[in-house]
């Protein structure tokens, strides 16, 4: 008998059933303007009912990283598709635009599908909780080995958004001005950046296993922080948006709060960010602990318990810290715009939370 396909390690019928396995989950986040069904080779999405003027197509694509591979050492795999979904969506709001529809790729050297099953939970989670819609994706079976690195059942989980944003409404950050206020949106936690760092300070450096607590007299495993879900804001800030005009909006990702920042600032302004106007969530200060993090590295790699900042006229933050406090958020200004020349400001020092 001559070689197959999965005598080279792809199982064909594995991924038919992983297919039929997600098909209700997928289902589960549609929009009305989503036509089509599951199976077909693009995802399909009425525009026609949307009355925009002038409407502007905003993309955005992202992962979750090595918090893939927590996820897949520790066998937690519900959800880490909602990071995945929190990565691409919340890119888009901060151009102001309302997130339509998304499609993920998964990889991983051998397809299961139960395991493919609750990856897409989590993506369909998320896409619900976003408000879009899951009308396509792909998955691949890819043998071999890789780099090394990998735990067991490793993969890779990826993602692809679309949202739309009248052309009179795009942000740009153009119109931020000396005196805008600055809103934060709490972060519990690292969200989906700087686990290449976390996972060599927790996993190498203090030497902790994935059920160790993660700092002293903590009721949370190691695994526990670093799979907390990201927050996906989109929807409370389009509904601030809806209120409130904002001159600029961060999403702190990878760059922590100094790099993003500093992407939506023109060069005539300084931000300048107080440190004492939030808690400081203990997993930073444990990392920061274990590896003698210098003060400025942690702030260029994790985001310090803020996922997103915008910046408003400080006329307007009051409402919009109701607005998004409304939303679910615990909103509050951690600063200001200054004259200057496009750099990001430090002030204040942290208060550590005890949660």
């Amino acid at each position: 008998m001559g070689e197959t396909y999965e005598s080279a390690g792809v199982d064909i019928a594995a991924g038919e059933q992983a297919v039929q396995r997600i098909k209700d989950q997928v289902r589960s986040t549609f929009r009305p303007e989503a036509i089509g069904d599951i199976g077909g080779f693009g995802g399909l999405f009425d525009f026609s009912r949307h009355g925009y003027k002038r409407p502007v197509l905003v993309s955005a694509t992202d992962g979750v990283g090595t918090k893939a591979y927590v996820a897949a050492a520790s066998g937690r795999l519900s959800t880490i598709g909602i990071d995945l979904v929190a990565m691409c969506v919340d890119d888009l709001v901060c151009q102001g635009a309302e997130p339509l529809f998304m499609l993920d790729y998964i990889s991983a050297g051998k397809l299961d599908p139960e395991r493919i099953e609750q990856l897409v939970v989590g993506v369909a989670e998320g896409c619900r909780q976003a408000g879009c819609a899951l009308i396509g994706g792909e998955m691949a079976e890819h043998p071999g080995p890789g780099s090394g690195d990998e735990p067991d059942g490793a993969f890779e989980l990826v993602g692809f958004a679309v949202g739309v944003v009248e052309r009179s409404r795009l942000i740009t950050g153009a119109k931020v001005r000396p005196g805008d206020a600055l809103i934060g949106l709490p972060s519990p936690g690292l969200r989906s950046n700087g686990y290449s760092l976390a996972r060599r300070l927790y996993f190498e450096v203090a030497e902790r296993g994935l059920d160790d607590p993660a700092w002293e007299g903590s009721a949370h495993s190691v695994a526990d922080e670093l799979l907390l879900p990201s927050v996906i804001y989109a929807p409370a800030v389009r509904h601030m948006l809806s209120k409130v005009e904002a001159a600029a909006i961060a999403h702190v990702t990878g760059g922590g709060i100094v790099g993003n920042l500093a992407r939506v600032l023109p060069g005539t302004v300084d931000t300048v960010v107080d440190r004492s106007r939030w808690d400081l969530p203990p997993v930073f200060a444990e990392l920061q602990r274990i590896g003698n993090v210098a003060d400025e590295e942690m702030a260029k790699v994790f985001n310090l318990g803020l996922g997103m900042i915008v910046a408003v006229r400080d006329k307007d933050a009051t409402k919009a810290i109701d607005l998004l406090r409304t939303g679910g958020h615990r909103a509050t200004v951690v600063g200001e715009v200054q004259k200057g020349d496009g750099r990001v400001r430090f002030t204040g020092e942290f208060a550590q939370s005890d949660s």
